[in-house]
């Protein structure tokens, strides 16, 4: 196996070993896994997302859209990882993608040989006969060859984590501009966040040749800083409004054997007085024919393989450029003991000895099939092939302005820096230095967009857009860059278009005959790099979703060994075995039987319930049921019914009268939420002029139900109140205490068919509640009841039932169309 590695660069010499499809390979601490396949000579890495063309890397960082492989396998199995950004840890486990049966050897390859029927939206023109061959046939063909990584189908089993940082000041990227202005905030006294993708601090200055002294002072001096926070390996994601950015940290990517319970991402909320934008740029690539063969990278990645990786991509190299950066990069790779061609589009240039130059020149065509062998060379006319092992491309500067663009801000067209700098609408708060900005980019850059001929040049090499397409949908009537962008794909593949979507514009302009400003852009979204849904979720996975709620009451019921169900978040005792019992049906039916005969109890505190006051608390209510309220007496409860705007049943419950002005209304237990949104939405938007005040206080009182012949008897016995059915009749409610002093709410209402009341106390005093009725009317037969009891009793006496409330039915459905005035 042939070594690649010319020196240390500025890594560990500590070896690693890993695997990368079966075979083993070993690279040093501090690798990428890009770094260490190429200093191992594995040029292919992965095959492209339409064509399945042969694809290596060419950049060095986040915006790669070729190198992606799938690392680890079962639940940990992730695709579409970026080997650039990848860190090597020993026992890596990484496979190739998007190709069948082999990376080399890929059937699906015959796309390309088939591409010029691919082209540009050929979907919408190419599968159009017979019509119902494109749902069972075209369509899901299309969708099995396409696509790059897949997912693991088990559950991710890693844990994810959410935190929240206060600063004065944020700071995006750790290059040179990012540390010093963190440096002269913190010194200020102010707090100072700063966060850097990658693992180490010093940007680009890392992969020159040049020392990085300057770096290393500046990284010490905020080191030593109690007010400075560094955070490494994380990615500010997006821009939000009131100084708010997400980021995600990499807590164990980069880890062999991880600490138990580490989280493996964490999503940040940062909130910032201000924030510092200094994310820099990265270079872009030129448009000629075959310029994607493994091989062919960007100038600045081929010379920051070398400097920092110690890695020489090739023993020939040839160095094709428009701008000065091209000339740091042949000057490097000389010294390191390349041969070095150096092909330059401007008239002149300052020379370097002992590389062969060519001035007034251009790269138009390549040669090679897994790995790149030759580059053709046009100067003035003439056409010849240079045999060569690798190809640096600088092609310009994008500065990375994806965070400008968060809140609708649009970069503008830099003719002097030649690429997209941000434009006036900042995020507020927001400044942008260095790189970012423009700063340091003017150095006597030479437009070069399409260089094509007759073979295919790619734009967008993820997704296999070429110049061809974008000629095509131009041709067809998709002339603004937004319709651009959706027709051909450019932009839209992993990386968002941070190669693509600059070179893109560049080419649509050439060939339209406008200038890149008439052009315009598109806007970039958040995330500015792919985020894991885990991290999104971070620990509201499962019952940890949302917490879960207990009734009152919970601690009786696990005691009396209930079995449960879970109610939306709340957990509900469902039936209440008895050790005789062996189905969940004799316990369900004894628990019926007992509220038609004698007297049951049931924690019905999950219905929401919301406190409403205030002088026209009866006309608001009028507002939200379908039936009236105005007329209700203090000291009676009515049944209401609530609609939808379409008429569809929203929820339905009650209403007491507690005093002239306080109603207490009850919903079912799925809509509380739900009910109490749609109240405060008739409050504060419709009707902002009524003098009412609502608070939800479901988990204020407990409350139960006591249903059967015998549930007067049983309530007499611990009420300070005449419940007689003269003094207390249906629907009447009332506030009063127990014997004990304790304060209550009575209602009498059921739900059963059977005499029937409703209890609420203070939460706090539940489940003695339960136990000492149950107690006190254990010589009336009294037993506890569930939900499955509950649900059977509502349904023979013809109540509607939660899932006939499911969205779909009306109140004539359900029998009640004579509520609806």
């Amino acid at each position: 196996m042939k070594s690649r590695r010319v020196s240390s660069g500025r890594i560990s010499s500590t070896p690693v070993h890993f695997t990368f499809d079966g075979k083993s390979y070993i690279g040093y601490e501090g690798d990428t896994l890009a770094s260490a396949l190429l200093a191992n000579d594995q040029l292919l890495l992965g095959r492209s997302f339409k064509y399945h063309r042969p694809r290596g890397l060419i950049t060095l960082g986040s915006e790669e859209p070729n190198a992606l492989v799938t690392l680890g396998t079962g639940a940990k199995q992730t695709p579409n990882t970026r080997a650039t950004t990848q860190e090597l840890f020993e026992g890596l486990n990484a496979v190739s993608q998007n190709r069948f049966p082999s990376l080399k050897f890929d059937f699906l390859s015959v796309n390309d040989r088939l591409s010029r029927f691919l082209t540009a939206g050929f979907y919408y023109k190419t599968f159009m006969w017979p019509k119902s061959f494109w749902e069972s046939v075209y369509e899901p063909l299309i969708r099995r060859a396409a696509g790059l990584g897949r997912l693991s189908e088990i559950e991710d089993q890693d844990e994810y984590d959410k935190g929240f940082l206060h600063c004065d000041l944020l700071v995006i990227g750790g290059g040179e501009a990012g540390l010093e202005e963190a440096l002269r905030a913190a010194e200020q006294g102010q707090s100072v966040v700063l966060c850097e993708e990658g693992p180490r601090l010093g940007g680009m200055a890392l992969f020159e040749s040049s020392p990085i002294d300057r770096i290393e002072v500046l990284v010490a001096k905020l080191q030593g800083l109690s007010n400075v926070r560094i955070m490494t390996r994380t990615t500010v994601q997006g821009a939000y409004d009131h100084g708010v950015y997400s980021a995600v940290t990499q807590n164990t990517e980069h880890l062999a054997k991880p600490r138990e319970n580490t989280p493996r991402q964490t999503l940040w909320r940062i909130y910032s007085g201000s924030a510092v934008l200094a994310s820099g740029a990265h270079e872009r690539m030129i448009a000629f024919d075959n310029n994607d063969r493994p091989g062919i990278m960007l100038s600045s990645a081929l010379r920051g393989y070398l400097n920092y990786y110690g890695v020489l991509a090739g023993e020939s190299c040839v160095v094709f450029g428009s701008h000065d950066d091209a000339r740091k990069t042949a000057a490097d790779l000389h010294a390191a003991g390349a041969k070095v061609v150096w092909v330059d589009t401007r008239e002149t240039h300052e020379k370097i000895e002992g590389v062969e130059s060519y001035t007034n020149a251009r790269v138009v065509d390549t040669r090679g099939r897994h790995r790149l062998a030759q580059v053709q060379v046009e100067q003035q006319g003439r056409r010849f092939w240079i045999s060569c092992q690798a190809l640096g491309v600088a092609g310009g500067w994008n500065p990375r302005v994806q965070l400008t663009c968060h809140q609708g801000g649009r970069p503008k067209w830099s003719s002097e820096v030649g690429g997209f700098v941000p434009g006036v609408n900042l995020p507020p708060g927001m400044r942008v230095v260095g790189a970012a900005a423009g700063d340091g980019l003017t150095g006597n850059w030479k437009p070069v967009w399409d260089l094509s001929v007759t073979g295919p040049a790619f734009v967008d090499q993820q997704n296999d857009v070429s110049v061809k397409d974008i000629k095509l949908a131009h041709q067809e009537g998709y002339v603004s860059v937004e319709h651009l962008k959706r027709y051909t794909t450019l932009g839209m593949a992993t990386d968002q278009g941070k190669n693509a979507n600059a070179l893109g514009i560049g080419v649509l302009s050439q060939h339209s005959g406008k200038s890149i400003e008439d052009v315009g852009t598109t806007l970039f979204r958040p995330p500015y790099t792919p985020v894991a849904i885990g991290a999104l979720a971070g620990r509201s996975r499962g019952k940890q979703f949302k917490p879960t709620r207990l009734t009152p009451s919970h601690a009786f019921a696990e005691q009396q060994g209930a079995s449960f169900v879970t109610v939306g978040n709340w957990l509900r005792a469902a039936y209440f075995p008895l050790a005789s019992e062996k189905h969940w049906r004799e316990s369900v039916d004894r628990e019926a039987l007992a509220v038609r005969n004698a007297v049951g109890v049931c924690d019905v505190t999950t219905l929401g319930k919301i406190d409403v006051q205030g002088r026209d608390a009866a006309q608001f209510l009028n507002l939200v049921y379908a039936n009236g309220f105005l007329k209700l007496p203090v000291g009676k409860t009515r049944y209401g019914l609530m609609l939808r705007e379409d008429g569809v049943v929203f929820d339905d419950g009650t209403a007491a009268r507690l005093s002239e002005n306080h109603f207490v209304v009850t919903t079912t237990t799925a809509n509380a939420v739900s009910v109490y949104r749609h109240m405060e939405f008739v409050h504060q938007c419709l009707a902002p002029q009524l003098d009412v005040h609502l608070i939800s206080t479901t988990e204020s009182w407990a409350q139960f139900a006591i249903a059967g012949p015998k549930s007067r008897e049983l309530l007499q016995r611990i009420v300070d109140l005449d419940i007689s059915n003269e003094a207390f009749g249906f629907m009447a409610c009332a506030e009063t205490q127990l014997l004990d002093g304790t304060k209550a709410r009575l209602f009498r209402i059921s739900f059963s068919g059977e005499l029937a009341y409703e209890l609420a106390v203070p939460t706090r005093f539940g489940n003695s509640l339960m136990e000492t009725l149950l107690e006190v009317g254990a010589d009336l037969g009294a037993v506890p009841y569930g939900t499955e009891a509950l649900g059977v009793l509502r349904i023979e006496k013809g109540h509607a039932a939660g899932n006939e409330l499911d969205g779909r039915t009306t109140a004539l459905n359900l029998g009640l169309n004579q509520m609806v005035a």
